[in-house]
């Protein structure tokens, strides 16, 4: 740390300060030991996790390590953006990243596949894919649909080291296979490869190549990751094939003229549909203009769940936090370590016992 002003400078404040938590989270996750017939996570940013199994195979998902508007710029929205062919506006979006950079990605080295579910910037990351190419074993699997390995491939990711999967298909992680679902992600299919593609009056692009959403089968139970998938009724069809323990969704508050997350409503029925354990809302942490409180769940589901017979409870987290599932499947909100539970374990130093 500088100890003179004339010793400051932006770039030594950038290194010493970011990311916000340092290896923090990094050596957490290092010295974790799952309990057996348990698997951990922890909340990334975004929708992306960690994933730890009990014997000790590690996944990352959707980790992203970028930043939205970091200007007002031209006041304009970029010609050709999925929000913009949503919608026909003009404005610029003005979704800044709202949570901390909770991990060091160039600190991670063991990590046996990095995952990803589609091809949107804030889920397909080029300094997580750097990281975990340049840190992680030779035999660490790059996995997601086609166009997130063509993305891959052309950031210099070799292709022996990429795994192309579609809806069906199933991949070992070790310990933990993966299988890939079909995703519903319709923001994705109006997500051109360039400005002045039109899809207006054309097919849409096949959701196969670009999103997939993923259950992660391990020794202690099963977790769903949807990605950015919208509600969509074959969620009942994927609960009708597969045993569903935790469903992470991306929940938000959307914007008017805007449909691009899942509401509260709608991650219930998610759940349900799953026929989920339990349903934890990801995403509305991320993004200043989409941001929503997961309350609303907890709330709602209290309203519905005897009237309906849930047999789900939905999980409030916080990036950084972490969720061991079933030793935390009862429980219904995340809080951090607070420490401080050995006080008074030595003498304490004050002026008189009764100073506080």
């Amino acid at each position: 740390m500088a100890n003179h002003v004339n010793e400051c400078n932006r770039e030594k404040w950038i290194l010493s300060t970011f990311p916000e938590w340092g290896t923090w989270l990094n050596e957490e996750i290092e010295a974790e030991e799952v309990p057996e017939g348990n698997f951990s996570m922890w909340w990334l940013g975004c929708t992306g996790i960690w994933l730890k199994s009990h014997e000790g195979t590690n996944i990352v998902c959707d980790l992203w390590n970028g930043t939205g508007k970091r200007t007002h710029g031209n006041g304009k929205m970029k010609d050709g953006h999925q929000m913009q062919r949503m919608s026909g506006v003009q404005n610029l979006q003005p979704n800044l990243r709202a949570q901390p950079f909770v991990i060091d990605p160039y600190e991670i080295k063991n990590v046996d596949a990095l995952i990803v579910t589609h091809i949107h910037s804030d889920h397909l990351d080029i300094n997580t894919a750097a990281a975990v190419f340049q840190n992680a074993p030779e035999t660490t699997k790059f996995i997601g649909p086609q166009k997130v390995v063509d993305t891959w491939v052309g950031w210099g990711i070799p292709e022996d080291r990429c795994v192309v999967v579609r809806p069906g298909d199933s991949v070992q992680v070790k310990d933990i296979e993966v299988v890939a679902l079909e995703a519903f992600d319709r923001t994705a299919l109006i997500t051109a490869n360039s400005d002045d593609e039109v899809f207006s009056g054309k097919l849409p692009q096949d959701m196969n190549e670009i999103a997939v959403n993923y259950l992660f089968k391990t020794s202690g139970g099963s977790l769903y990751h949807a990605g950015d998938s919208h509600y969509s009724n074959y969620f009942a069809k994927h609960g009708n094939d597969h045993d569903v323990d935790v469903v992470i969704g991306a929940f938000g508050e959307n914007p008017r003229g805007i449909t691009d997350k899942v509401t509260s409503v709608d991650m219930l029925r998610m759940a349900e549909s799953l026929r989920a354990n339990v349903v934890i809302p990801v995403h509305y942490d991320i993004w200043t203009n989409f941001q929503a409180d997961p309350k609303e769940i907890t709330e709602i589901w209290k309203m519905k769940k005897d009237r309906l017979k849930y047999q789900f409870k939905p999980y409030i987290w916080q990036v950084g936090g972490k969720f061991t599932y079933p030793l935390n499947k009862d429980d219904m909100e995340f809080n951090y370590y607070r420490g401080f539970e050995d006080a008074f374990a030595v003498d304490n130093d004050l002026p008189f016992d009764s100073f506080l």
